[in-house]
C-alpha cells in the first residue's frame, strides 16, 4: 500500500500522470467512472496550444514540457495519435506568447499571400494534433506496459482510495466540483461537428471578433475534418444543439467553400473543466495519506498534461 498511487480520473490528465508516476516506479491505478473514449478528453480537437488556462506564470512551463513530449511522441502517429501539422492562427500576435513558442516548429508571421481574405495577421507554425480516441488507448497501453491498471470504479470520496494506497491523485476534472467539493469549477461547452474531408490538410483557427464565445476552427484528423466551435461558459447541456452545428459549418464553409454540402459523420459535444487557476496542491487526508489536486484545467488539458503531470508526480513523492 505504502508505494501505491490511485490515480481518480481517466481522462487525458489522470492517464498522463498515472504514466509518469508508474515509469517512475510507483504501483499505480487508475480509478475511471468512464471508459477513455468516453471522457470529454475524447472529444477534443486536439490542437496543442495553451487556450482558457491560467496561471500564466506556471503555463508557460507547463506547455514547454509537453510540447517537447508531444514532439517526441509524433515519430510514431500511429501509434501514439500524435502528429505535427502545419497550419495557420489568425488574430494572435508572436509577442507575449512566452517562451515555450521558442521551440514550435516553423512559428512564424504568415506572409500576406497565405492570410485568408479580411485577415489582417495571423501566425504560421507546425503544432502537436493529436488524435485523442488514439492518444488515449495509447496512454492505457503505455500505463499496463509499466505495470499499472484502469478500473471501472466511481469514487464515492478521496478517504474511500486512500483506504487503499498511501497517495490519492485527484484528476476528476468537472467532477471535482462535487467530489472535492469545489464550487470555482464550473464547465465551459464545448460543439464540434465532423465531417467528411475534402482535402484539407492544414489546421486553422480563428478567434471569435464579435462573439468570444465562438471560434472558428478545423482540424484535419484520421477519422474525419473536425470544425469548431464553441465556449459557452457555465453551460452544462451535453446534447448538440442542431442551430449550433449549423452556425459552425456556416462559419467553416465561409473560409473554405469545398465545405458546403460535407457529409456530417458526427455531432459531438464535451464540458471543459474550468477554474480561475489550475490546482496543483498537496493535502493531507484523515489518517495521514496524502492527496494531490490536479484539475482545472479548461481547454488546455491535452497542451499541459505533461508539464502538469511531472508537477503532480513531485508532490506525491
Amino acid at each position: 500500500m505504502n508505494d501505491t498511487v490511485i490515480v481518480v480520473g481517466g481522462g487525458v490528465v489522470g492517464l498522463t500522470s498515472a504514466v509518469v508516476l508508474a515509469e517512475r516506479g510507483r504501483r499505480v491505478r487508475v480509478w475511471s467512472r468512464e471508459p477513455a473514449g468516453r471522457t470529454t478528453s475524447a472529444v477534443a480537437g486536439a490542437l496543442f496550444w495553451p487556450y482558457r488556462i491560467e496561471p500564466a506564470e506556471l503555463v508557460g512551463p507547463w506547455s514547454l514540457r509537453s510540447l517537447r513530449e508531444y514532439v517526441a511522441l509524433a515519430r510514431d502517429p500511429e501509434r501514439t495519435g500524435v502528429r505535427v501539422v502545419a497550419g495557420l492562427m489568425t488574430d494572435t500576435p508572436r509577442t507575449g506568447l512566452g517562451s515555450w513558442a521558442d521551440e514550435v516548429p516553423e512559428l512564424r508571421e504568415a506572409r500576406a499571400g497565405e492570410l485568408p481574405e479580411g485577415c489582417g495577421q495571423a501566425l504560421r507554425a507546425r503544432l502537436p494534433l493529436i488524435d485523442m480516441p488514439a492518444h488515449l488507448r495509447y496512454l492505457e497501453e503505455r500505463l499496463r506496459a509499466a505495470g499499472g491498471s484502469v478500473e471501472r470504479r466511481t469514487a464515492g470520496g478521496f478517504e474511500e482510495a486512500a483506504a487503499e494506497a498511501s497517495v490519492v491523485l485527484n484528476c476528476s476534472g468537472l467532477a471535482a466540483r462535487e467530489l472535492v467539493p469545489d464550487a470555482s469549477v464550473f464547465p465551459v461547452r464545448g460543439q464540434l461537428v465532423v465531417v467528411e474531408n475534402p482535402g484539407i490538410d492544414e489546421w486553422f483557427v480563428s478567434p471569435g471578433e464579435d462573439d468570444a464565445a465562438a471560434t472558428t476552427y478545423l482540424f484535419p484528423q484520421p477519422y474525419g475534418l473536425v470544425l469548431g466551435g464553441t465556449a459557452e461558459e457555465h453551460v452544462w447541456d451535453r446534447l448538440p444543439d442542431p442551430g449550433t452545428a449549423a452556425a459552425i459549418v456556416g462559419r467553416c464553409a465561409a473560409l473554405r467553400p469545398e465545405l458546403r454540402g460535407a457529409r456530417v459523420l458526427a455531432h459531438r459535444v464535451g464540458l471543459r473543466p474550468a477554474r480561475p487557476r489550475v490546482r496543483i496542491e498537496e493535502v493531507r487526508l484523515p489518517g495521514g495519506a496524502r492527496l494531490v489536486h490536479n484539475y482545472g484545467h479548461g481547454g488546455a488539458g491535452v497542451t499541459v498534461a505533461w508539464g502538469c503531470a511531472e508537477e503532480a508526480a513531485r508532490l506525491a513523492g
